[in-house]
């Protein structure tokens, strides 16, 4: 996209001809460069060669050069060479796109997340739980417009037996087995455990038992000791998450990996959330595709220090920096329902392959105030537009059918 552009305005801070780096210092047009400024010129390039030359020959970035990416690089520079890399990863102009629901079941937690909108205490007028047979309803729902996946995620509800989990996941299987269930967080699975005293393999095992394959990765956020102690302390450090999906793809699960930021993170911060999945990836294999998205303050605890999401530059950065770090992931996702279709649109020149799901149902955003919807024809529509052949994806990424 970079390469192919219509000629544009020269940016603030920018020469024409010359990408600006985001959150750069502006200079008046023709004030001359600083001795500081004219060496970080000169050595830019210098790295972005030196960084084009290891991920188009298959080698690993280190975390220098993942913080000069995050933090330095020019972005549209970043951008084609993450669209390079997916090229030479993904040589088909194909995009694949999932019909799904992600519904709820219960909104009673007692984990006092800062970044969440959706949750109530036990006990509040407010806090609802559905029976099983009404969490059935919504998959039926979901099945009847074609969703082949239901992303079913709640609360942290102590008042759950494990039964519940495991006849959602058994009845779903039965009753409509043209539906993947990926069901439940890490952090969920965690509370089931210590409601049922069971170790987190012992959750899993059960899962599978009922018919369970697959895990979504939320409950990520920026996978840092110290984010996490900031924004959802009761959840556990970053060990906690990345030990159930490391004995989830120990026992042959699938997942995702998520990342939430633009709340309290810095640049290493973020590294370090690479760095981990990236390290567990190494491993198992276990993760389908890596899944940004930025933070919507709206009604939640954080509002008060963060007062709006970060905007579409950060999250095409994001994007293009995980396809150059995460060496490892096959799959990158781009997140039309959180960043906006057109960001959606250009994060596939961004190093993205995978548009996301359709999701028929979603809540925890809309908590926020932020609420976004799309069809299967403005998908394809979407993806066409970009430039791309649209193609219908399972779970675990099979295709299902070319549009």
């Amino acid at each position: 996209l970079a390469r192919t552009a219509s000629p544009r305005p020269a940016l603030r801070g920018e020469s024409r001809g010359t990408p600006a780096v985001p959150g750069g210092p502006d200079r008046a047009p023709h004030a001359p460069p600083s001795l500081g400024a004219t060496r970080e010129a000169r050595a830019a390039p210098r790295s972005l060669d030196r960084i084009r030359d290891k991920v188009l020959h298959g080698k690993r970035l280190d975390r220098e050069e993942g913080r000069f990416l995050l933090a330095e690089a020019p972005l549209l520079e970043v951008g084609a060479m993450a669209n390079d890399v997916r090229f030479a990863r993904i040589p088909d102009k194909v995009v694949t796109f999932v019909i799904d629901s992600n519904p709820n079941y219960t909104n009673v937690c007692v984990t006092d997340c800062q970044f969440c909108a959706f949750y109530r205490k036990p006990g509040d007028p407010e806090a609802w739980t559905l029976t099983v047979e009404e969490v059935l309803a919504k998959v039926e729902s979901a099945a009847a417009q074609g969703a082949t996946t239901v992303l079913l995620q709640g609360g942290h509800n102590p008042e759950l037996p494990l039964d519940y989990y495991l006849s959602i996941v058994r009845e779903t299987r039965q009753r409509f087995p043209q539906v993947t269930p990926h069901f439940f967080t890490a952090s969920e699975i965690q509370t089931v455990g210590q409601v049922a005293s069971l170790t987190v393999g012992d959750v899993l095992d059960r899962l599978w038992e009922a018919g369970q394959r697959t895990l979504p990765g939320g409950g990520a956020e920026v996978l840092s000791e110290r984010v996490r102690k900031r924004i959802a302390p009761k959840k556990g450090g970053p060990a906690a998450w990345l030990e159930v999906h490391r004995e989830a793809h120990r026992r042959g699960f699938k997942s995702t990996a998520t990342m939430m930021y633009g709340h309290v993170e810095g640049v290493d911060d973020l590294l370090d959330h690479f760095d981990a999945i990236r390290e567990l990836q190494d491993v198992f294999g276990g993760f389908t595709a890596f899944v940004p998205w930025s933070f919507k303050p709206g009604n939640t605890l954080l509002e008060k220090w963060i007062k709006r999401y970060k905007g579409p530059n950060a999250y095409l950065r994001m994007l293009a920096v995980a396809r150059l770090y995460l060496d490892n992931f096959d799959h990158i996702q781009a997140s039309w329902f959180s960043e906006g279709k057109h960001a959606g649109q250009i994060a596939l020149h961004f190093g993205a392959d995978d548009w996301g799901g359709t999701l028929f149902e979603e809540n925890v955003h809309r908590a926020a105030d932020y609420v976004n919807t799309i069809t299967v024809d403005e998908i394809v529509t979407l993806i066409r537009e970009a430039g791309f052949t649209p193609a219908q994806r399972a779970t675990t990424y099979e295709i299902l059918r070319t549009f």
